[in-house]
This record gives structure tokens, sequence and C-alpha cells, in this order.
């Protein structure tokens, strides 16, 4: 699953907090470049928190310090990587596991071992034909709700004001539930009760761990709780109505149930890749749209494309997998809006980069957002120009990042093709407009999003 990034006192700081408890305190920073701690218990957290995000303290530690930097979280040595070079050079012996399942493990406090290399080659081959086979016997449906939102965009008025985020989040969330759990969620009550505890769980394990806040708050406390003990039945109703029988369409759930895998790990993982990716297929859908409205040549190819693909015909698996230029334009997407700009891994034996020693056990940050925009590796990096990924190297530096190709997670993988036949059917009926005069502001926080909703208007082709 994906690498993520986190705003201030937010996930990966809960899970660098977790690590830490984890293993001795050391001093040592190895003559890595970075800061030292701005306070003694607490570290550069301070720095961090008055720099807004994670995200936004390390673009400016890298700017002051170059691609190696670090700083202390409390008593502990914290490295970042912030450059296509030195990623590269990073010896990380635990490759296959993914560090996405072990950051939401430790801060939904499941226990099960993550395993061996071949137990995690196992599971990830698992997850790929999850998503694979539940994305096939459930394109008609995916198709069915796409046209279910175009209608009720064809439906307004040229001047309405459409909230995207909002409607990009109900999209995902009937898309996802369906898919991955099952004709459960076609109740549409059952969809919205699903949202409302995704929405207290989510934003609960992105803050509150690392301060003890919601340890201090009873109410906090148990509304997160009620709120995971209601996905978690709801998802261990489902695994055993699954197990040992046969259904008419196969969902992401089908495949865990059907592998080598214990109660409590299909559990988790079940858990972990429905909270994953409905907020995953919301983000990149918004903001495919989002950029879509502000660069109208941008869009106008992808009318083509799609026009030329489809002509009259119907959307289908296999002509979704011929729009090459869509691809291109959720790869920058996902690059200009950094989707995920940090990513982490605990050093398990000591290594090198460059000239610095990594002592074994430092949590090394990979600064994506970083690398993301760095000039040296994409030319302009600012512009949204989907057209940089016609050259191969720029793919597959895009892959070594993890957003495509072999190392592409299973969640950004759903969301792609998700996201792929919502712009067809949209586009091919649709101008997407933007706002005049809206300013849309980045959050930068587990996934990121807009500070505020994002209005757009839409307009018929025909």
């Amino acid at each position: 699953m994906l690498d993520f990034a986190i705003f201030a006192v937010t996930f990966l700081l809960a899970l660098v907090g977790a690590v830490l408890y984890l293993y001795p305190a050391s001093r040592q920073a190895a003559g890595i470049p970075g800061i030292t701690p701005t306070e003694e218990k607490d570290g550069n957290l301070p720095d961090i928190v008055n720099s807004g995000s994670l995200h936004e303290f390390l673009v400016n530690l890298h700017e002051r310090y170059g691609p190696v930097v670090s700083f202390w979280f409390g008593r502990r040595l914290v490295v970042s990587l912030g450059s296509v070079d030195v990623l590269k050079q990073h010896i990380n012996p635990n490759k296959t596991s993914d560090p996405f399942e072990t950051m939401l493990k430790s801060l939904l406090r499941y226990q099960s071992d993550s395993g061996n290399v071949s137990e995690n080659l196992m599971r990830k081959k698992m997850y790929e034909n999850g998503v694979t086979n539940s994305l096939r016997s459930n394109f008609a449906l995916l198709l069915k709700l796409s046209e279910e939102l175009l209608d009720k965009w064809l439906s307004y008025p040229e001047s309405q004001h459409v909230p995207l985020c909002q409607h990009m989040l109900g999209f995902a969330m009937k898309s996802v539930t369906q898919m991955v759990m099952g004709s459960t969620f076609e109740d549409e009550q059952e969809v919205i009760r699903f949202q409302k505890n995704h929405g207290t769980v989510w934003s609960e394990i992105g803050k509150g761990f690392l301060d003890g806040s919601l340890d201090k708050s009873t109410t906090r406390k148990k509304q997160y709780e009620d709120a995971l003990m209601q996905l978690e039945s709801i998802l261990k109703k489902i695994i055993k109505e699954r197990k040992g029988r046969n259904f008419s369409e196969h969902i992401f759930i089908d495949s865990l149930v059907q592998g080598d895998l214990n109660d409590q790990q299909i559990l988790e993982d079940s858990m972990i890749f429905s909270l994953a990716s409905c907020i995953i297929t919301a983000k990149l859908c918004t903001w495919a749209v989002c950029f879509l409205t502000t660069y109208e040549e941008v869009q106008r190819k992808l009318y083509e494309e799609i026009d030329q693909v489809f002509g009259k015909g119907p959307v289908t698996p296999e002509n979704i997998e011929e729009l090459r230029y869509c691809r291109q334009v959720l790869c920058e997407t996902v690059r200009t809006a950094r989707l995920t700009p940090v990513s982490a891994r605990l050093q398990d034996i000591e290594g090198k980069i460059d000239k610095f020693i990594i002592p074994r056990e430092t949590l090394v940050l990979y600064a994506l957002g970083v690398v993301l925009q760095d000039p040296s590796t994409w030319p302009s990096p600012y512009k949204f120009d989907p057209e940089r990924f016609d050259d191969e190297s720029v793919m597959k530096t895009f892959s070594l990042l993890g957003f495509s190709g072999t190392q592409e997670c299973p969640e950004l993988r759903f969301a792609y093709m998700v996201t792929s036949v919502l712009l067809s059917v949209l586009v091919r009926r649709l101008h997407l407009l933007s706002v005049e005069g809206q300013v849309i502001e980045t959050k930068y926080e587990l996934v990121t999003s807009s500070k505020e909703e994002a209005w757009i208007t839409v307009s018929k082709r025909y």
C-alpha cells in the first residue's frame, strides 16, 4: 500500500512515536547535516508544528541542508531523504513489507505479525489479484455509479456550483464499499453509516495518539472506539458470510478469505484496504477534476482520446486500458498534488547513503513531496504537464517512488481504475469548468486534500 504523509501531530509522527517507544534512544547523528533539538523532550516537534505540516518542515529542511538531512523526534534521530539519487541508494532489507500497512496497524493497535519476506510477497500477490478480480467482476457496477453521477451533473443548470470534494467522497464511498465489501452497501443508509464511522476513525488515527489528547478526552475516545468497533463488526459479518461460499460477483474481501490468512489477518487487511481505498480514490478523483478545470488544453486532449478510443460505443475494461493519456493525467495529478508527500521505513541494518552512515534502527523518511517537486528530476516541476510521462525514464522514476509499475500499491491501482472510468464518463459528456476567482489551498495530511470545498461548474458537450 501506499507511503503517506501527515499533518504536524498526525499519522506519520504517531508512527514515529510508536517506533521510538519500541527502540532505545540515541543521540548519535552520524555526521548527517540537519538541526539540533529545539526541546530536550520533544526534539524538533515544535519546529514541525510551526511549519504547518511535516511536508512543509521537510521542504525547508532539505532546502537548507541538501538531499540527506537529520532532525530529532524526542531523543531519537530521524533521517530524511529528499532526492531520487539518494533514494536509489537506500538499502531497505524489508522492501517487500508495506510501510502504510505497518503505520495503520500500529495506529489501529493491531498486533498480527507482518510476516517474513516470502509471506509478504504472498500477501502482495493476493492484494494484486484481489484488486484485479474485484475491478473486473464489478466493472458494470462502477460504470453504473459513474453514470449516476453524470446524470446528476447533467441535471444542473450551467451556473450551478458543484461541491466537488463532497461529490467525489460520496462517489468513492459508494464504489469502494460495494467493490470491496459487497452488496450490503447497495443500501445507501449502510454507505452513510460507513462514511460516518470511516470519518471518525480516519481523523483520529491522524491525531491524538502522539500528544495523548485522545486518551485525555473521554468523549472523543469513546466515539473513536465505537466507530472502530462498528467498522470491525460489519467486516466480521461480511467475512463470515463470504467464507466457504461462491458468489456471482467477486469482491476484494473474497481474495483474502480464499487466501492462507487467519481470521485476524483477514479483518486487519480488509479494514486497512477499505479505509485507505476510500480516501485515496476520493482525493485522486477530486484533484484530477480540479486540474482538468484549470488546464483546458489537457481536458481537450483527454476528451479527444476518449472520443477516439470509445467513439459512440460503450466504456469497457479493455478500452479503459487503451487510455494512455488519461493515465498520464492521473500520474501528473499524483505528482503535482503531492498526493502522498512522505513515507517511512525503519533501517533494520546499518546502511550508507553517499558518505553518511545510517545507523541500525533509525527511522528513515522518504520526503516524496520534496522529490516530486525537484527541478533536477522534473523540469518545470510546478507545471501540470501530463506529457512529461511520454519519457520512459520519467515513468521509471515514478515507479521507483511507488506510484506506478511493479511498486504501485494496491489502493492506488484501485483508485487509478475507478478514476479512469469516472473521467471517461464525465469528460465524454461534459465540459468541466473552474469557478472564477477560486483559490484552492492545499492541506498536507495523510492524503493531501484541499483546505476548503472545491467548487466547479459543468456544461453539456451534447
